[in-house]
Order: C-alpha cells, then sequence, then structure tokens
C-alpha cells in the first residue's frame, strides 16, 4: 500500500499543479476589475484612471498574466498566499481564521447525517417494499430535491421567530459566551446541512444492504442457524460499508458545498462566507486560496476513499 500511496501522491502533486494554472487563469479572467472596484462610483473622475494604473503597477497586475503565476507560485511554495486586495490581510491568516467554524459545521453535519442515514437505509433494506420503506424513501427524496436554503428560512420561521428557542445566526453571543451557547448556535444549522446529506447516503445504505442481504454467504449463515441480527450486524452491513465509505469520502467536496449556502444563510463565520463576499469584491488572493482548499479536499478524499477500501475489504489490493 505505500508504493500505492507514494504513486497517488506523487500524481495528486502534478493535478494539483495544473488546478493552480487553470484556478489563477479563470480567476484573473473573470469580468471586472478589483482596482476600479475600490472607487466609490461617486467618486470617479478623470484622475481614477491614473490611480488604478498606479495601483495594478503597484500590485503587479499589470504584469503578463505567466509572470503573476509564477510569482505567485513561487510565494505559494513558501507558504505565502498573497495578501487580500481589500483589507491587506494575509491569505494564510484570513482562511485560517476561518477554517475552524468551517470544519465545525461540516464535521457535525456529516455525523448528524450519517446517524439518520444508516438506521433509515438499513431498516428501509430489512423492511423492503412495505410501509417503513417507502417512508425512508420519502424522507430521502425530501432530502435531496428540498434546497437546503429553503428548509433553513423555515426552520428559523419556526424556531427563531414563533418559538424563539434557538438562535439564528452566528456562532455565539458576546454577552453570553459558554459552551451551551455555542451548541444552541450549532444545532440548526449542523441539522440542515447534516439532513440536506443524509439522503444520498441512506440510498446507498439501503441498495448496499439489499444487495449483500441476496448474497450466497446470508443463506448460508441463515441456514446454520446464525441469528438475524448477528447475520446482519456483523456480515451483511460490513459488506455493505465498502461503496457507502467511498461515497461518504468522495462526498467530502459537496459537504463543503453545502457548507458554504448554510453558513450564508446562518452568518456562520466559516470559509464558504468569506469566500462568497471575496467574489463579489474580486479579492483575487482569496478566491484562489479558497479553491485550492477544494482542490486539495477533492484530491484527499479521492485518495482516502480508496485507503477506506482496502481497510474495509482486505480482497481489494491496490496496484
Amino acid at each position: 500500500m505505500g508504493a500505492y500511496i507514494t504513486r497517488r501522491l506523487l500524481i495528486n502533486i502534478l493535478v494539483f499543479l495544473l488546478i493552480t494554472i487553470v484556478i489563477f487563469w479563470l480567476v484573473h479572467k473573470a469580468p471586472g476589475d478589483p482596482i476600479a472596484m475600490m472607487i466609490p462610483a461617486d467618486q470617479l473622475n478623470s484622475g481614477s484612471a491614473a490611480f488604478v494604473a498606479a495601483k495594478r503597477h503597484e500590485l503587479g497586475l499589470d504584469q503578463p498574466l505567466i509572470v503573476q503565476y509564477w510569482h505567485w507560485l513561487v510565494n505559494a511554495l513558501h507558504g505565502d498566499f498573497g495578501y487580500s486586495l481589500v483589507n491587506g490581510r494575509s491569505v494564510t491568516s484570513l482562511l485560517g481564521e476561518r477554517l475552524g467554524p468551517t470544519l465545525e459545521l461540516m464535521t457535525t453535519g456529516l455525523v448528524l447525517s450519517l446517524l439518520i442515514a444508516f438506521p433509515l437505509g438499513i431498516v428501509a433494506a430489512l423492511r423492503r417494499n412495505t410501509r417503513v420503506d417507502y417512508a425512508a424513501t420519502v424522507v430521502s427524496l425530501g432530502s435531496v430535491s428540498i434546497p437546503a436554503f429553503f428548509i433553513a428560512l423555515i426552520a428559523i420561521y419556526v424556531f427563531t421567530v414563533k418559538f424563539p428557542i434557538l438562535p439564528s445566526s452566528g456562532i455565539s453571543d458576546p454577552n453570553s459566551p459558554g459552551l451551551g451557547d455555542s451548541l444552541q448556535h450549532l444545532v440548526l444549522p449542523a441539522l440542515i446541512l447534516g439532513f440536506g446529506n443524509s439522503g444520498a447516503y441512506m440510498r446507498y445504505v439501503r441498495s448496499s444492504m439489499i444487495s449483500e442481504l441476496g448474497a450466497d454467504y446470508v443463506r448460508t449463515a441463515e441456514a446454520k442457524g446464525a441469528p438475524r441480527r448477528r447475520v446482519v450486524i456483523r456480515h451483511t452491513l460490513r459488506n455493505s460499508l465498502i461503496p457507502v465509505l467511498t461515497y461518504v469520502a468522495a462526498n467530502l467536496p459537496q459537504q463543503l458545498a453545502g457548507a458554504v449556502v448554510i453558513e450564508q444563510v446562518f452568518a456562520w463565520p466559516g470559509m464558504g462566507q468569506l469566500a462568497l463576499s471575496s467574489v463579489g469584491r474580486h479579492d483575487y488572493s482569496v478566491i484562489i486560496g479558497f479553491a485550492l482548499i477544494i482542490s486539495v479536499l477533492v484530491l484527499i478524499s479521492s485518495l482516502l476513499a480508496d485507503i477506506l477500501y482496502t481497510l474495509v475489504d482486505p480482497r481489494v489490493r491496490l496496484g
């Protein structure tokens, strides 16, 4: 496995370099000038063009794109991802202080989605084509088809406006900080994020369980008198984890995409909220930094899925 991981890491490094080229080119070719946007519309005059030209020269934005990319790459390899064009702060510190809240939301949402998906998927598979199965299917379809922001708005109306028991925005209350207050702020965004991803997971669990329940080894175990619960938990569930874990690992970037929407609705101070505001202000460095984090997450989750595959099923060998 060591040789396989090393080979995959080398391939991932090459892919990552290609991704940096594409992202850098796309961001800099997007319509709009971040320097011109610094000047309020009511203050534009004949001297604005000179100011914009001088500022672009100061920031190196008047150089050929390939030169800009080379300077950015050299600095990035030394851990310097540039500075925000809006407030002058380093991209590393800006994204770093937002990373914790995003990971907190993503991790809690992922745990909740698995806690919803696995019991529903297992019960639906064991009681296939019954009312329980149909009810679980309705829940999963609702999870997939109803937009997360719509559920979030309904939840805010019910639990904040109609029955004010949960906060609707922020990560904590400065006037009453503490663990209980943080958990209260986390409940709604994490639940909605977890519910939004649970439908697809549940369908994978159900289909994988149904496939394994029809396997010969299950019939053999039951013919030998093995208890139903033992057959399901120790044999069927373990083998059905293979495609489910692969999908969960490969779906981590989607989890982050969902977190971006939830952060915006609940004013959660994470990376997604920062990225969206940076897009509106054409803050090149921050946008590139965020996109690179997404890229790294995709590459790591792909490698993680392959490794999990071998851990769950020793018959699988990585070549």
